[in-house]
């Protein structure tokens, strides 16, 4: 588990560092690039682990991880780990609020699974 931890700490970074020193294109490229890594079935780690491995690294890391950080990060973990994961995006009009969560087979998976009644889907990679 302190490896996945780890892990998730250090795709937290490098999220960040995209998103401060790059631009959205750029993230939204990385997530949609990141192909799902093929492993043998008794290989493949549970993905709510993964998903709490994440959660765990958010409480540790050194500022406030907002959701599209923790998504793309939870999305490209997940996809190590051998899970087709999307990274969805999302809106609401009134009042306006947008955000970020992960699906697997279009299942929530790092949020609460009435998002879709929620937002409107705005984008997937």
């Amino acid at each position: 588990m302190i490896r996945y931890v780890l892990k998730s700490g250090v795709l937290l970074l490098y999220v960040e560092c995209v998103m401060r020193f790059r631009d959205f294109k750029i993230l939204n490229e990385i997530v949609r690039r990141e192909e799902v890594r093929s492993r043998p079935a008794q290989a493949i780690v549970d993905s709510p682990l993964l998903c709490h491995a994440m959660d765990v690294a958010c409480v540790f890391y050194f500022k406030r991880v907002m959701c599209l950080q923790r998504s793309a990060a939870t999305t490209l973990l997940l996809r190590h780990h051998g899970w087709k994961a999307e990274m969805v995006i999302g809106a609401q009009i009134l009042p306006f609020k947008s955000h970020a969560w992960v699906e697997i087979e279009g299942s929530v998976v790092n949020d609460k699974p009435y998002m879709l009644d929620i937002y409107r889907v705005l984008e997937r990679c």
